[in-house]
């Protein structure tokens, strides 16, 4: 199935911004976080369509995933 991953923040550094992605059925957000080298500690949000989901949430064919750091600031 195809997903749309979307980067944010320092997770675009040397990786991209947008990109389409063919990943297996039953795919977590979990799962394309840990393929891209990020570890589920430095993820400050993710978002599934618009809506807040864990690092567990099964990604379905046509999902639009954006992933943020945590951004700390005063």
């Amino acid at each position: 199935m195809e997903v749309t991953v979307n980067l944010l923040a320092t997770f675009r550094t040397d990786r991209f911004k947008e990109e389409q992605q063919q990943v297996p059925e039953g795919t977590t957000v979990g799962a394309v976080v840990s393929g891209m080298g990020i570890t589920e500690r430095e993820v400050g949000m993710a978002l599934v369509n618009g809506r807040h989901a864990p690092m567990a949430h099964p990604l379905t064919h046509g999902d639009v995933l954006h992933l943020a750091p945590w951004i700390a600031g005063g």
